[in-house]
């Protein structure tokens, strides 16, 4: 059973890092320690603390996946960071493969699993589908004659969130992007 759980590891961290071969638990008894190693297919071995955040990150992910006893909610704060941009969709492919599958019965296969993401970057906004995105502004407002900001949280147009509820705020996806990648004029004096 380890066997196939360490293989399915590897086959997933092989989305990230293509020459990945085996991934392993290195046993000192000794030492009582554990060490995780990825073995590539040059068959050169890397101990865990030799790998990058983004790949120790895409790791935990991988095995979380794979548990079907891990449910309830995943908060991620700017799950791109320290992955290459041109590998920043695998791991979002990794995040929807957590997330429940809404089209699919719950159950040992599917697990009752939700995963929230924030994000600055444009990269990862232009490959989550329109109706999974959310953008979160400050709003000033004023009441009993006090000044407060808030939260408020707006859909992208024609999602099933604007055609359930005509009254939530839209943002356009222009507007969206023109914000994540500003674009800064210089100006001239003189």
């Amino acid at each position: 059973m380890k066997a196939q759980v360490y293989s399915q590891v590897a086959n997933r961290l092989a989305e990230l890092i293509e020459d990945v071969y085996e991934v392993g638990i290195d046993r000192d008894e000794k030492r009582e320690l554990l060490t995780l190693i990825v073995t590539g297919r040059d068959g050169t071995s890397h101990p865990a603390r030799s790998l990058s955040d983004g790949t120790l990150r895409f790791l935990a992910l991988a095995v979380l996946d794979l548990d079907p006893q891990a449910q309830g909610l995943l908060c991620l704060e700017e799950p791109e960071n320290c992955i290459h941009p041109e590998r920043i969709p695998a791991m979002l492919r990794l995040l929807q493969d957590i997330a429940t599958d809404v089209n699919e019965t719950v159950g040992q296969n599917n697990p009752l699993r939700q995963v929230i993401i924030n994000t600055h970057s444009p990269a990862v906004v232009s490959q989550v589908p329109d109706d999974s995105l959310l953008v979160a502004e400050l709003k000033e407002t004023v009441r009993s004659g006090q000044r407060f900001k808030r939260v408020c949280f707006s859909s992208l147009p024609e999602t099933w969130r604007e055609k359930v509820s005509p009254e939530v705020n839209v943002v356009s996806r222009g507007k969206l992007l023109a914000y994540l990648n500003p674009v800064i004029l210089e100006t001239s004096n003189g």
